[in-house]
């Protein structure tokens, strides 16, 4: 503010202290007219910078619903994407389970089947050696005849001898055979058991 100064008063005038009073008034309106303004414009300007405040506040707060509604889709989006993936899964693997299942049945019905053939040919065969065996016995009976050789020499002896010695031979050759074969049927016979007993067990995990 200027500093004020008392106006000098002319020599031999009238001094108009009226219109000194109204100087004064009307530079003090005017000093205070500016103070207004300068307030008025202060306040505008908080006012405009505040606004632009709420501006940039309610961008970010909208530019932070965006993102977290991006994440909440992309999440969405995977977790369908793991439930689809999941769903596909286990159904490839009832599927599995169940192509395995009709196979491990397939087999065993099949393994089943096998077995009953095997054992009616096996009864078929032994019913054929029971004959054959029974034949081989009335042929031996017919054969059999009483052992005279009181009126044999010694040459005789001895050829009959050889031929009761190759006769006993071709009947231990004939027992021996027979075992083995037995021996083989037995084994196939196990063996096959315990293919089926596996394949049940197998069966009843997968049930």
């Amino acid at each position: 503010k200027p500093k004020l100064t008392a106006p000098k008063i002319p020599e031999g005038e009238k001094v108009d202290f009226d219109d000194i009073q109204k100087k004064r008034q009307n530079k003090d309106l005017i000093e205070l007219q500016s103070l207004i303004d300068t307030h008025f414009e202060g306040r505008k300007k908080e006012e405009e910078e505040l606004i632009a405040l709420k501006d940039r506040i309610e961008k970010r707060r909208a530019e932070r619903s965006e993102q977290q509604r991006i994440r909440a889709e992309k999440e969405k989006e995977r977790q369908n994407r793991l439930a689809e993936e999941k769903a596909r899964r286990e159904e490839q693997d009832a599927i599995r389970r169940a192509e395995d299942d009709m196979k491990k049945k397939k087999a065993l019905s099949s393994m089943g089947a096998s077995y009953s053939s095997y054992l009616a040919k096996a009864d078929q065969k032994r019913g054929k050696k029971q004959t054959a065996r029974e034949q081989k016995k009335k042929i031996l009976a017919d054969r059999r005849k009483a052992l005279n050789i009181d009126h044999l020499n010694e040459d005789k002896i001895r050829d009959k001898a050889k031929e009761l010695w190759d006769w006993l031979y071709q009947l231990e050759s004939e027992k021996f055979e027979m075992g083995e074969k037995l021996k083989k049927q037995k084994y196939e016979v196990t063996t096959l058991r315990n293919r089926i007993d596996q394949l049940q067990k197998h069966s009843k995990k997968g049930a």
